[in-house]
């Protein structure tokens, strides 16, 4: 988070879930200055082991965050504002920020 914090985003939530089971949950909501809504999955790994951080973001964990960012953008009021999914992956120490790592399609 400090990362992102350093690069202009602003934190909005941390650990959004939906209610229930089955749902879907966000690391961070952040916000950057333009007023883009960031989604961030971050993910830790040791080593690059089974494909490594940012191969552990699957499509089904996908979308799960798509889930709950919709589930988000529902509780707020007024047009949605642009939106990002983006995967911060720290591996052996290294941090790996991928903006609009995949898509709510």
């Amino acid at each position: 988070m400090q990362h992102l914090q350093q690069q202009g985003l602003t934190l909005l939530q941390r650990n959004y879930r939906t209610p229930g089971r089955g749902g879907g949950e966000i690391d961070l909501i952040m916000g950057e200055p333009d007023g883009t809504l960031v989604f961030v999955e971050v993910r830790l790994r040791g080593s690059a082991s089974h494909g490594g951080a940012t191969a552990s973001v699957s499509v089904t964990k996908q979308r799960r965050i798509i889930f709950a960012a919709r589930h988000y953008l529902m509780r707020r009021s007024g047009a949605p504002p642009p939106c990002r999914f983006d995967v911060v992956a720290v591996q052996a120490g290294q941090i790996q920020w991928l903006r609009a790592a995949f898509d709510a399609t």
